[in-house]
Order: structure tokens, then sequence, then C-alpha cells
């Protein structure tokens, strides 16, 4: 059967479809994606602006014909931090299934934690052992671990790339004192939200990072290296991570489109992230991370997949 997933996420409306199967990997068959930053259109009280709305309602507009050109025979729409935090979420919401005809559905951070995790535990099977994930997305960051298909723990934070960036810089390039204020909030969050739920849980055997901020990332500071099946995989130390920081944080976002892995979607974002994510690797004692190809998009698929197998 042919399958949509539709993320509508702080950074992007983004449309995955596949040929797919219980019991089978998805196949990718198209990729939409349209960039819109949602956190540049909250107003001061916190909710998403008119011309936000607006070009929600586009891009998910967009997305939903090349659905339908692509003959699809079921869409699995999915919302994450922008809509379900914003103070005007539930009319946005009723606007878009009004305007276009897809009911969202708002996943909670606990909600992206555990179905990532499901799909980093697929991609890497269960000689992988226990797993720690981190993954950072435009709003949130999430944290989850565990040696089942679902972890143990998952935790979201208010710590996302884009977030962050719009807190924390509002200068472009972000100065030094801006980005040490960064760090220090982002280990304080961690520290006090984060860390404690993990006490006592089994040591960690594998950790993993997911999704576009983290996989830019290692695309400019990591390495790469191909598996017996001839797939690239993605690897990033913490070290390689702290010798970049200070040198993006030196140039403008027009600037870092030119750096090796850094697309024009993430220019404007990459440096918070980066800092976020050093402070969780400092924080969890991670000197590397491997960078998974399938992230919450894949996580959403399978557990629909799960649901016509049983």
């Amino acid at each position: 059967m042919r399958l949509g997933v539709l993320d509508v996420g702080s950074n992007t409306v983004h449309l995955i479809v596949v040929d797919a199967h219980p019991g089978a990997r998805p196949v990718p068959m198209a990729d939409h994606k349209s960039v819109l930053r949602l956190m540049r259109y909250l107003e001061p009280d916190g909710a998403i602006s008119a011309e936000g709305v607006a070009a929600i309602v586009d891009a998910i507009s967009a997305a939903v014909a090349v659905a339908e050109r692509e003959g699809i025979d079921e869409l699995l729409p999915m919302a994450t931090s922008a809509l379900r935090e914003a103070r005007n979420g539930e009319e946005v919401l009723a606007l878009i299934e009004q305007r276009t005809g897809v009911a969202l559905r708002v996943l909670t951070g606990e909600d992206e934690g555990r179905l990532t995790f499901l799909a980093i535990r697929r991609w890497y099977g269960w000689s992988s052992g226990t797993m720690l994930l981190f993954d950072i997305g435009g709003g949130s960051l999430e944290i989850a671990q565990g040696v089942d298909e679902f972890p143990d723990v998952a935790v979201s934070l208010p710590l996302g790339a884009g977030r962050t960036t719009v807190q924390f810089f509002p200068e472009d390039p972000p100065t030094p004192e801006q980005m040490l204020e960064l760090r220090a909030y982002s280990r304080q969050v961690m520290r006090a939200d984060a860390l404690p739920l993990f006490e006592g849980l089994p040591p960690v055997e594998h950790v993993v990072g997911s999704s576009k901020t983290i996989r830019s990332l290692a695309r400019l500071a990591g390495s790469s290296f191909a598996t017996s099946s001839g797939d690239d995989r993605l690897t990033l130390r913490r070290s390689e991570l702290k010798d970049w920081i200070p040198r993006l944080g030196q140039i403008n976002a027009e600037a870092r489109q030119a750096l090796p892995g850094i697309t024009p979607d993430r220019t404007f974002q990459i440096v918070a992230g980066a800092i976020v994510l050093h402070s969780a690797m400092k924080l969890y004692d991670v000197e590397l991370l491997e960078v998974s190809p399938w992230a919450l998009r894949e996580g959403i698929l399978l557990r629909y997949l799960d649901g016509l197998d049983r």
C-alpha cells in the first residue's frame, strides 16, 4: 500500500510518501517539503499570527496536492511542538481541517520521543542493546533511553534549535555572550528536568542522534563510513562538535550555507542546535553518537503498520 506521512513541525511542513506493508521496510517514493520556521510567526502572547496560519495552510495544501498526485491510500498527518504549544493552537487546527480537509494529530513531546525511539530500534536492531536517543527539532529536544522497542524513559524539553535561536540570538551572528547564555540555560534545563529521570537505568551501549539538525552537524563536523550494504553512516564526536561551535558562531546565516552539510533551511538555527546537542552530549557523558537515517516520520509509519498487522 502507498502511505503518506505529513509532519507539521516547527521548521517545516514535510510529506514523505512510501510503499509499505507490515513486516517490510518502507520504500520511499516521493518527498515534499515547505520551509516555514513557525517560531518567526509567534506573537508576544504565544499565538501564531495570521500570516503564520496562512503559511501553514498553504504548505499543507501543497503537500495534500502531492499526496493526491502520488495516489496514496492513507495519509498520516501529525503536528509537533509549534502547534501543540501555540496559544491559539486549537483554532488553527480547526481552520486547517476546514481549509484543507486534514485533521492533524497533535503529538505530545513524550509521543515524539517514543515513536522516534521505535524507528531507531527497528533500524539498528536488538543487537544495539540499551540505546540513548537525542532528537533536536525546531521546537523541542527529545531524549529517550531503553532496551526494548519503546523507551524506559522519554522526555521532551523546550530546547529546539528554532525556539532557542529566537529566544537567545536576536543578532546574526550571535555574540559570544549570547552563546554562553544558551549553553548555561540548556544545561540548567537538562539537569533539572531530564537527568534525574535517567538515574538508575542500565548502562548505555549505543548512542544515536536523529533529526535534520544533527545530521547537518555530522556532515559538517563528523565522519562517515560505509556499511556492508553500501549505505553511508554518519558519526559525530563531541570534541569535533565543540571545535566547530565558535566557528559557526562567527559567521552569519547566509555565509553558513557555503559550509558542507548545512542546508539553507537550517542555516539560521544551526548554531543553537550545535550548542544544545553539545550540552546534551556533555551532560550524558557521550563521546560519540551515530546518526540515524530514520526518525519520527518513520516511527509513525511503523506504528501504523504494526496496527494493521495486529
